[in-house]
């Protein structure tokens, strides 16, 4: 039976810890604990379900688009994307949290090295810059991501890369969530949508 949350914001970035280390440790309870599940919204979006947070996140991130830093290497990404509402109105204000493993496939756990939350603009636009990550074990490369409009529940998903080896065996990998990548000078560009329903209270992904 799925679980729904209603989470202020404060609530959001000081709670989330706890429901990732119980999914982490318990893979039954993926389909249990949720935080919004789907709903076939905003046009013909290709729509997939929310996924685990997994053992990393870390609450009250730094407020922050930019998770590049001196001395941190790998290939530079910069993704972008909307926070739509079901009726395909942007949402203003939207918290968009992400983190990740660095290029060699290792998270941060003492600081907050590539992790950061923005707030959406007027048009619901976001714009992060990062890296693309490096192999965890057992895991192809992914983003993760807590997306809440307004005064709704949480989205917890995870972003893909197109064409990686390891999605084939990833567990948990979907191919909905599979990143809009280009090549660019001197990295790469990406692009993904969030369009999030909240009239029934409840959230999907869009790929961009």
């Amino acid at each position: 039976m799925t679980r729904r949350i209603r989470q202020t914001r404060r609530e959001f970035l000081g709670t989330s810890f706890a429901t990732s280390a119980m999914l982490a440790i318990v893979p039954g309870a993926v389909a249990r604990e949720r935080l919004a599940q789907a709903t076939p919204a905003c046009g013909d979006a290709d729509f997939a379900p929310p996924q685990m947070a997994g053992p990393f996140f870390k609450p009250s991130s730094p407020r922050r688009a930019s998770l590049l830093e001196p001395g941190i290497t790998g290939t530079r990404i910069v993704v972008t994307g909307v926070v739509l509402s079901a009726r395909c109105q942007p949402i203003a204000q939207a918290l968009v949290d992400f983190w990740q493993a660095d290029d060699r496939g290792e998270y941060d756990n003492a600081g907050y090295r590539l992790r950061g939350h923005q707030l959406t603009d007027e048009a619901g636009r976001y714009r992060l810059e990062t890296i693309v990550p490096g192999l965890y074990p057992g895991r192809t490369r992914h983003l993760h991501v807590n997306v809440q409009a307004p005064d709704q529940p949480v989205l917890t998903t995870q972003l893909y890369f197109p064409g990686e080896p390891q999605n084939k065996s990833d567990w948990i990998f979907n191919p909905d969530l599979v990143l809009a990548v280009k090549e660019n000078d001197g990295g790469k560009v990406a692009t993904f949508d969030f369009v999030l329903d909240d009239q029934l209270r409840r959230n999907r992904a869009r790929r961009g």
